[in-house]
């Protein structure tokens, strides 16, 4: 049993517990090229929420990491079969369902760990937030905490290098060689402010790629993943702390 992960956790344990930050993965089910299953989203988010979580409360930081949630937003991906989607609206009355029992329950801090694209939580917090004002709100995106590139040759954000090599480390035999792979190539927007990323529109994702991977996974390694998930989970792991301990009422210097 980790005491820190609720579905493992029991009623005998937490009966008089404290708990300072709830944590909430969230992550997607959808095809991530040929070689890689369709719950990677899944897979890492709760790999990632878990291990920070024992290293946020190995040092005492009083968290609860909550199931995580398997769907996302796909809504670009109508037409790939069996890409699950829930519309923002969905995602937020789960939100605000949970931010509820948390907030009468006095868990008053909830982070939302993001593991999917193409969920975008700000603007569906920014409501909860006026419904809850009780609660502190927080989301993060775990792939964007470091420096991918100190660690992968080529770029990417879907079945690429990085989330290649993390299943690799995470759930080999999960993943198919790397000969089956697509090579992840995406065609480009003819639109300059959104090749620049200060312009934006929903990529329709059979037309930008053959394969559904966005970036080149033939140079993945275990050893690159594990080199990867243990410094990103450092940094989560910082992150959950500071949260912890954060005076949700006066959070600024």
């Amino acid at each position: 049993m980790r005491p820190y992960i609720l579905a493992e956790t029991n009623w005998k344990e937490l009966k008089n517990a404290t708990i300072d930050l709830a944590i909430l993965p969230w992550g997607a089910t959808e095809a991530h090229n040929y070689h890689l299953p369709y719950g990677t989203d899944n897979f890492e988010s709760e790999a990632v929420a878990a291990e920070a979580g024992r290293i946020a409360y190995g040092k005492g930081a009083k968290i609860i990491i909550l199931p995580n949630i398997p769907f996302g937003v796909n809504t670009g991906q109508q037409d790939i079969f069996l890409d699950m989607n829930l519309n923002p609206s969905t995602q937020l009355a789960i939100i605000n369902d949970l931010a509820e029992v948390l907030e009468r329950q006095k868990v008053r801090k909830l982070l939302i760990l993001n593991s999917h694209g193409g969920n975008d939580f700000k603007t569906l917090l920014r409501e909860v937030g006026l419904r809850h004002q009780e609660m502190f709100l927080a989301t993060c995106n775990w792939s964007r905490s470091i420096d991918r590139s100190q660690f992968f040759k080529y770029d990417g954000d879907h079945a690429d290098e990085l989330e290649t090599s993390l299943m690799l480390y995470l759930h080999p035999k999960l993943v198919l060689p790397l000969k089956e792979a697509g090579p992840g190539e995406e065609r480009p927007s003819q639109v300059e402010g959104i090749r620049e990323g200060w312009a934006w529109s929903e990529r329709k994702w059979s037309r930008v790629t053959k394969d559904t991977g966005v970036g080149n996974p033939k140079a993945s390694t275990s050893d690159k993943g594990e080199r990867y998930f243990k410094a990103v989970t450092e940094k989560v792991a910082d992150l959950y702390m500071e949260l912890a301990k954060l005076n949700q009422y006066d959070p600024y210097e």
